[in-house]
């Protein structure tokens, strides 16, 4: 099982889902979503840190479609106030 490092240090399960949903909210198709999530998993290693994630799935999306990549960085920082 592969743990993810949370930003406050706390361990917690690795989630596809996680990586679907929010790749969704940025505009991804489904089945995109859940490729772009498949193929982190596939990479991720175990303790990776979340913000190491997030660069991984920003770096997907902007390769398929950089508007995708644009629309998840707008809702963590407006809406998740999550600095970039």
């Amino acid at each position: 099982m592969i743990m993810v490092k949370k930003r406050d240090g706390r361990k917690e399960p690795f989630v596809t889902e996680k990586i679907v949903v929010s790749a969704i909210k940025s505009g991804a198709p489904v089945e995109v979503a859940r490729a772009v999530a498949l193929d982190i998993e596939k990479n991720a290693t175990d303790g990776i840190a979340t913000k190491e994630l997030k660069k991984k799935v920003l770096g997907v999306l902007k390769a398929k479609n950089p508007e995708w990549e644009r629309n998840w960085i707008v809702f963590d920082t407006a809406v998740k106030k999550r600095p970039e």
